[in-house]
């Protein structure tokens, strides 16, 4: 999560994964990340490539 929106404290620096395809929800594409309910907005998200 970067810092387009606000994160808590207990999700900065931590890395999700994505669990859906992106979706429109009321004019924002969100997906689906696990372990968190409902969607979250796909420009709150910054990739994180594993290496």
């Amino acid at each position: 999560m970067n810092d387009n929106y606000h994160v808590s404290e207990a999700n900065k620096g931590k890395v999700w994964t994505v669990a859906s395809e992106p979706w429109d929800c009321c004019g924002t594409m969100v997906v689906k990340l696990e372990g968190k309910s409902g969607g979250y907005a796909v420009d709150g998200l910054t990739l994180v490539e594993e290496g």
